[in-house]
């Protein structure tokens, strides 16, 4: 199974596949992320950790307004939509990948195979966003309750006499199996959910939720980082 790094907390410290056969898990100490199977050479059983996090470093999903499409760091397609019950998000206003001070928000989720991946909006799709959080908000739920949709929308604008297109994203939400949402839950507390291309340390924060930056000495290096561009369009 997969193995997420550097949990922020020492009980969650030997929850990663590798190690959680050395625990002693009850249902009030295991973490609701951990799935169980069967040591097939010992009969006993054992725990590991579906998801898969690099600390800093999800997986870019990009949104593209030009086209109304979302897709894996520039490259693989993902269609028009996307489904998940988010891990982790903030809305703030920075200077983010050359891109100037804009208001964004940034959602984090697993995909169908277990990857963290990160996901950011900007313009009228941050509204649109708010719009699904003021909702939730009075029926004491967050997204991180509930199965969040996103849906490419088509609209028009004219500009010196000349029609042109682009998408902004519309968000909703339906019900989310308890079970999966507690896993989320769980990961969220036990790991530090951020993205380190995005984060400059001068945010002005509207709302965050399950971000957790670590300290300093605590940041994972890699010998490459990824390229700053994004290429989110001014649209989105």
């Amino acid at each position: 199974m997969a193995t997420a790094t550097t949990p922020k907390t020492a009980a969650a410290k030997a929850a990663p596949a590798a190690q959680v056969t050395d625990l002693t898990l009850t249902p009030s100490t295991r973490p609701a992320y951990l799935v169980a199977g069967v040591d097939e050479s010992t009969g006993e059983e054992t725990w590991s950790n579906p998801f898969r996090y690099l600390p800093g470093h999800p997986r870019q999903v990009r949104f593209d307004a030009k086209a109304g499409q979302f897709n894996i760091n520039g490259t693989t397609p993902l269609g028009q939509s996307l489904r998940f019950i988010p891990l982790a998000w903030r809305i703030f206003s920075d200077d983010i990948l050359n891109m100037g001070r804009k208001t964004w928000a940034e959602l984090y989720f697993t995909d169908e195979k277990g990857a963290v991946c990160a996901v950011l909006f900007h313009g009228y799709s941050v509204e649109n966003l708010y719009r699904l959080i003021e909702p939730l908000f009075y029926d004491d739920l967050t997204l991180a309750d509930v199965v969040v949709k996103v849906q490419a929308e088509k609209k028009e604008t004219t500009k010196d006499g000349k029609k042109a297109t682009y998408y902004i994203a519309q968000f909703s939400y339906e019900a989310a199996d308890p079970a999966e949402v507690a896993a989320r839950r769980d990961f969220a507390r036990d790991f530090h959910i951020w993205r380190a291309e995005t984060y400059t340390g001068l945010a002005d924060i509207r709302q965050q939720h399950g971000y957790t930056v670590p300290q300093a000495e605590e940041q994972p290096r890699l010998e490459q980082e990824s390229d700053p561009k994004d290429g989110l369009s001014q649209a989105a």
